[in-house]
């Protein structure tokens, strides 16, 4: 039992951890971390059938249950709070980690791709959040880790509506979390930099990915084929999702924590560079460089 909470009377009471976007990568890891530490852990997905790594882990768990959770679906994010609620009688710490990403400049992605990345990565993170808090409200006590990324503090050639995304997140957050604390609820932000996962190979925009099938007439081939060989690196270089889920399992049981972390010494030294760089200008010159402009 994290060292925060205390039980009441004689029995101490399980942790009820409920994680979105649990099919692969840093959810399922997250789930499988939670569980090893004590929390009983609803891991959801969008379609949790489809997963057979998610169904294997909850079978070698008894503290993992799978459930399904659209985050783009308002009566699927309330149905599923719901059935936590009436079954387990509270949730006391909440993962917002589903994500989706499109690799493109803001000329070669259609209206559509942002409409969807933001619905996923924002409204979803919206609509989990909203359901959650009145229960956390009335019960004093609550944890909200969100996965944001460096992109949320650091934007990134080509990722547009991913950058847009995980900033929007990053507001919504800082401003939810003084509000949040005054009834004991406890908000966090958690930047991962590249994470060796098949997030971004999978990553394409609907007009940015034919262009990456060889448009020889796409103005942009050059900046993006150094970009995508810059991000390939590394992320094959990256944190693995176990490292990213152990930072989350140790924010989720730290008596004190703080809204913003990242899960690496390299994202750390990127944000702290961010940070400094009031104007923007040495920011720029090294994106620059990532897409070979000097």
């Amino acid at each position: 039992m994290p060292p925060w909470r205390h039980s009441e009377g004689t029995e101490a009471l399980t942790d009820i951890a409920l994680v979105t976007g649990a099919s692969s990568g840093i959810g399922l890891r997250t789930a499988a971390a939670l569980a090893d530490a004590g929390w009983h852990v609803v891991a959801t997905a969008r379609h949790p059938d489809g997963s057979a790594e998610l169904q294997a882990l909850a079978d070698a768990h008894d503290e993992i249950e799978v459930a399904a959770l659209d985050v783009t679906d308002d009566a699927s994010v309330q149905s599923s709070v719901d059935a936590v609620l009436a079954q387990h009688g509270r949730v006391d710490l909440v993962v917002n980690n589903a994500g989706v990403g499109y690799r493109g400049t803001l000329e070669q992605l259609t209206l559509d791709d942002f409409v969807s990345v933001m619905d996923v990565n924002f409204y979803g993170v919206v609509r989990v959040t909203k359901a959650v808090l009145p229960a956390m409200r009335l019960a004093g006590s609550g944890r909200i880790i969100t996965v944001t990324s460096m992109n949320g503090l650091v934007a990134m050639p080509f990722g547009d509506a991913y950058n847009a995304s995980k900033f929007a997140v990053e507001g919504l957050m800082e401003g939810l979390a003084p509000v949040a604390s005054g009834f004991g609820i406890h908000v966090s932000l958690l930047e991962p930099g590249p994470v060796r996962t098949s997030f971004f190979t999978s990553m394409g925009g609907k007009t940015g990915r034919a262009a990456a099938d060889g448009d020889s007439d796409d103005p942009y081939t050059a900046m993006r084929d150094a970009y995508n060989a810059m991000i390939g690196a590394a992320a094959d270089a990256g944190e693995s999702p176990d490292d990213v889920a152990a930072v989350i399992v140790a924010i989720a049981t730290s008596e004190h924590p703080s809204l913003r972390y990242q899960s690496s010494a390299n994202a750390t030294h990127m944000a702290a560079g961010k940070l400094v760089d009031v104007t923007g200008d040495t920011l720029t010159t090294v994106t620059r460089s990532i897409i070979g402009l000097t």
